[in-house]
């Protein structure tokens, strides 16, 4: 079976198909030996007639009547990253099999909350910016209720916060959520009790966003929400920046020294150059760095293969984006 690579490596986010994994494929199928990309496709283009599957990652072009005119044989695609909104319609449409790593992808995003909402809990990054300006122990002289029965609050339960769920389970927390899409049965199934959205930041310490980027969903966090937060609560967004209508975060937060916000995403991104964001001490912002990093990244790859193998023999697909699935991922 003829294949071919889609990708546009990212610097300095390793190579997905390294290690070992561009070997790998190239033993399981006919390997076009070049990486084709959205940049050099028409060079390669006269050369790709037989490709039947393309293995892709970071980079993957939305394709048009050009690309499937130049592969007219082309069965799937193996998308080892996440997040397919940018090309996933055009291949839908002419039924190409679409499988994405994208639960593979959730790991260290759900890892990275986990890592945050524990520092919160123990009043980290309050007692942090007080240590800075008053230099003795009262920087720690306020309210920190720890891990032990604490309420922590999720928006949305897709696939990072499902995983999210799974990590917080090991802990005595209570888990809350909001999210409309989901039944009381799946919510009992990962240990979470359905509240509305006011209820989320009203009764948690820690609020983590995780809503699907749609356009519905653009804007539905706002001064209302942060106005209800409880005192030193903590606000974590790995979701996306638009959800939040920013100049209400701001307003609220710069009145309200005792919370803090963790921003790994905003809009725009990164923030304009004199937005308060860059100066507000309880507002710490990073520049979106909760995906897959460094040697993670191979293990994307190693999805992308295994659904290869599972397909060829004629196996329940994992990862299948179907249309209806699409739709849902936003």
């Amino acid at each position: 079976m003829k294949a071919a690579i889609f990708c546009d490596y990212p610097a300095g986010d390793g190579a997905v198909f390294g290690k070992g994994r561009r070997d790998r494929v190239a033993t399981l199928t006919d390997l076009y030996p070049e990486v084709v990309n959205a940049g050099n496709f028409e060079i390669h283009a006269a050369a790709l007639a037989g490709v039947e599957v393309i293995f892709a990652t970071w980079g993957m072009p939305n394709f048009t009547e050009r690309h499937f005119a130049a592969m007219p044989k082309l069965k799937a695609v193996f998308y080892a990253a996440g997040n397919v909104k940018g090309f996933a319609s055009s291949l839908l449409e002419r039924d190409v099999i679409l499988v994405s790593a994208w639960d593979i992808n959730a790991i260290p995003v759900a890892e990275m909350c986990l890592s945050q909402i524990l520092l919160s809990l123990r009043g980290y990054f309050r007692a942090a910016r007080n240590y800075r300006s008053l230099r003795t122990a009262e920087a720690k002289a306020f309210p920190r209720s720890g891990v032990n029965g604490e309420t922590i609050g999720l928006i949305g339960l897709g696939k990072i916060a499902t995983r999210l769920c799974h990590h917080l389970a090991a802990y005595p927390l209570r888990v809350i959520a909001y999210d409309p899409t989901v039944s009381p049965e799946r919510a009992r199934d990962l240990g979470v009790e359905l509240v509305s959205l006011d209820q989320v930041f009203a009764r948690a310490l820690v609020v983590s966003n995780h809503i699907p980027d749609m356009d519905a969903t653009q804007g539905v966090i706002g001064t209302g929400h942060f106005k209800r937060m409880r005192d030193g609560a903590t606000f974590i967004n790995t979701g996306r920046g638009a959800q939040v209508v920013e100049t209400d975060l701001i307003e609220v937060f710069r009145a309200r020294q005792d919370l803090t916000a963790l921003l790994d995403v905003t809009w725009p991104e990164p923030p304009v150059p004199d937005s308060p964001l860059w100066e507000l001490e309880n507002v710490i912002i990073s520049p979106h760095i909760g995906g897959t990093i460094g040697d993670e990244v191979t293990r994307l790859a190693d999805c992308a293969i295994e659904e290869f193998e599972h397909w060829v023999a004629g196996q329940p697909l994992r990862f299948q984006v179907t249309r209806e699935i699409f739709v849902t991922m936003g």
